[in-house]
This record gives structure tokens, sequence and C-alpha cells, in this order.
């Protein structure tokens, strides 16, 4: 949507602000309406088509909650699912600001804020609503830093937009995902895009690690502290000081190492083993799972308080299924990779090729297609793959296979789980989205493929 015919509701109760937006706007917008009192925001967006709004984060109102603009954030999704909502935060109020992209926000300013910043972000957000993004979309390379990660599907291209908000802040980060969707590379990415980039990213599969080797390997240990422990060693958290500390499989540690990592969370100070000295740290934490938050929700699992403690943002990592538009970008580009690694001439795929490509399921996601694609690049005899070249995972087939032979289609299976959400979340599509890991717009678009 071109900005010159938008409407934008501005709501903050301080007139200052009011005014300098309103000054900013009208000779940018179509047109421009301030409110003061936010309880007023029903009445203004059903008498208005509104197209974007902009919304303070505290407000000195009846609802007093503490974060007044996340309860009023709520209310404008509830009310108007497709209206862009900007949050304006103080500096202070980062950790909410970035909590509200978790609660449906499109994008926050933090006050002071520049002009021209916040007008192209409300052109970014207008051109996005209306499926402008095709003729400014971004890259097919994540800006985020790491050139593994690539996407041009609409799933994608969010992810980005919201690494590249939240990577810049200390702001704790949960991955979600199938094994396989790329969750270690995107930490890296977002340690890379971070302000401790040129500081340690340090990787622990805690998943694997046993009681005792977890204490020791995160913590670390004095000499003497156990039978092996033949001198002083630091742990993880010591080795990531000033930077990023990736826990990976997190989902699976027991409920004694949760209450241990969580008091470590909580004091941001850890005690090797065998001495009581604690030692501060300064990380920043991003955790990875492949169990889905619904199982993780479950305390006799998982602790509710550590969830909230590693969880300020949550990203949840799509299958390659739910991202079909980039199957042949990733080909290409692990055909390029592999192809240099292998001193091979530059590799292509013919048409048939493509289309087998772009028509298996990958349970593996990620990973067996790169997989199939070093097998493909190392085996073939010339620089064009043929579709005898492709041979996906035996492991993974058999899987895809057991689906077909029950006669139960992708597309029935994706429906009923659509279906189910939203029962869940009572028609809310905003939160039926989150769910499932998707736009609001990418559902909106399966609604009327089922014709839900």
């Amino acid at each position: 949507m071109i900005l010159k015919k938008a409407t934008i509701l501005i709501v903050d109760d301080d007139p200052d602000v009011l005014t300098a937006v309103k000054l900013l706007l009208k000779t940018q917008a179509g047109e421009v309406i301030t409110e003061k009192n936010p309880e007023n925001l029903n009445w203004l967006l059903q008498r208005n088509e509104v197209d974007l709004v902009l919304l303070d984060m505290n407000f000195n109102s009846a609802i007093n909650t503490g974060n007044e603009g996340l309860y009023w954030l709520r209310k404008v999704k509830d009310w108007k699912p497709n209206v862009c909502v900007i949050m304006i935060t103080a500096y202070g109020d980062i950790d909410l600001a970035v909590r509200s992209l978790k609660e449906g926000a499109d994008d926050f300013v933090v006050k002071p804020w520049h002009n021209e910043k916040l007008i192209g972000t409300i052109k970014e957000l207008l051109d996005k609503k209306e499926g402008g993004a095709k003729a400014t979309k971004a890259p097919a390379k994540n800006t985020a830093g790491d050139t593994s990660i690539l996407g041009e599907s609409e799933v994608m291209q969010d992810i980005f937009h919201k690494v590249n908000k939240i990577a810049p802040t200390d702001a704790n980060i949960l991955l979600l995902g199938e094994n396989g969707t790329g969750k270690d590379l995107m930490a890296k990415a977002i340690h890379e895009r971070s302000l401790r980039a040129d500081k340690p990213f340090i990787k622990v599969d805690v998943g694997a690690l046993t009681d005792t080797l977890f204490e020791s390997e995160l913590f670390g240990h004095k000499k003497g502290a156990f039978t092996d422990a033949r001198e002083d060693r630091a742990g993880r958290f010591e080795d990531a000081q000033g930077g990023t500390l990736f826990l990976d499989e997190i989902g699976n540690i027991s409920l004694q190492q949760q209450a241990k990592l969580l008091t470590i969370l909580q004091n941001r100070q850890v005690t090797r083993l065998g001495t009581n000295k604690a030692v501060d740290v300064d990380i920043r934490l991003i955790c990875a799972t492949n169990v889905p938050m619904s199982e993780l929700a479950n305390e006799n699992r998982f602790r509710k308080d550590l969830i909230y403690r590693i969880n300020t943002v949550e990203i949840n990592m799509p299958p390659l299924r739910r991202r079909s538009e980039d199957i042949v970008i990733l080909a290409r580009h692990f055909a390029k990779l592999y192809a240099g690694k292998y001193l091979k001439a530059a590799v292509d795929f013919d048409g048939p090729a493509l289309t087998k490509l772009k028509s298996y399921n990958y349970p593996g996601n990620v990973r067996e297609l790169q997989y199939t694609i070093e097998r493909a690049v190392i085996m073939a005899d010339d620089s064009t793959l043929r579709p005898d070249d492709l041979i996906f995972s035996i492991l993974e087939t058999q899987t895809d296979n057991n689906i077909n032979d029950d006669n139960i289609q992708l597309s029935t299976l994706e429906k009923n789980a659509i279906l189910k959400v939203i029962e869940k979340h009572n028609g809310n599509i905003t939160r039926a989205a989150k769910e499932l890991g998707l736009t609001r717009t990418a559902l909106y678009r399966r609604l009327s493929k089922y014709d839900i």
C-alpha cells in the first residue's frame, strides 16, 4: 500500500509525541488520527479503516498492569488482526518491546526515533500488508549474517526481519523446530548480528550430558573435585564470557538439571564443582529444542519458570515442506558448495530433476536436502544433475512411504491441524498462526486454500 493512501492511528498519552508524529506524517499519509486515551481504540478502529497503529508501550490509564501497551496490543489484534502495529517504547523498555513482537506486534521504534527510519518502517509494513513486499523483497541471502541460511519464502523473510530486530539486544532466545531445520545455523547467525559478535560463541549439546557431566561441563570444576578432575577447568558459562552461550537440545535435560540451570540464570553466577567461590558471568543465552512448546509446557517434563527465563523471544524454524519456494534456492546453493569442495565443474539441475526436488516432502528437512545434493554431486558423471542422481534417504523415505501407505494426504493433515488449533484458540487467528509457526497472512492463505 502506498503511504499516501494509508490511514494511520497514533495512540499515546503524551501530547508532545502525538503532535510530533502528526507533523511528521501529515504530508506523507492519507490520514493521520491521534488519540490520548487507549480506551477509545475499539471505537476508532470500528469507525475508521485504519491501516497501521503506532501504539505507546506505557499509559497512565485505568488498565494498570505495568505493561499497558501489551494489553492494548492484544486488544487491537483481537479486534483487527490485519492492522499493522508498531510499538513506541523508551530505551529502558527494550525487553518489553521485544516481548511485544511475540504478542503480535509488527515492529517497534525507540524514543527518540529518527524520522527517516520511522517513515521507512511504516512504508515497509504497508507494502508487506498489501503483498507489495515482492517488489522490494529482501535478497535470498539472510542479512542476519550466515550465508547458509537462505530463503525467499514469506515465512523465512518474517524470521529474518525478527532476527534483525532482536539480534542486537541481549534478549534470551528459544529456537523451536524439527531436526534439520537449521536451528544451530540460526543461533550462530544471531550471534554474528549481535553486539557480542567479537566475543566467543560457545555451543553445548546439553541433551547428551549426564547429571555429573552437566555440572562439570557448564559450571567447571576445581582440581580434585571428583576422580578424573586432574586440573582446574572453566565451564562453558565462563568460556562464553561476554559472548553467546548456545544450549542445544534443551528440551531433553532432566528436571534436576533444569533446577541447577535456573539458579545460574537467575543469579548470573556460576560456582565450579569443588569450590564455594561464585564467579559472575555475562552471557547472551540462546537455546534450541525439537520438542514442541505444547510438550515443554507440561511441568512434569519442563519447569515453566525456566521456560520463561530462556524464552524472551521464540523463533519457530519451519520445516522445509512449509517453505517449498526455497527448495531450488537451497539446492543450487548446496550444489555450488559441494562442487567447489570436491573440485568439480559448476553443477546445475535439469528440469525433471528440479521437479523431483520440489515434489518431495523432506521429512529430514534442509539437512536431508543438503546430504542428498552432496551425494549427487559426488556421484554425478557430468555437470547436469538428473532425477536418477537424486537419491533421498532410505530412512526418511520409509517414514514418508508409511504415510502414503495409510492413504493420509498431507493436505488433509495440514487442514485438520489448522482447524484444531483455531478451535483451541476460539477463532483467534493471531494466536493460531503463532502456534502453527505461520504468519497471519500465510494462515489466511491456507484458510482460503482449504475453504475453511
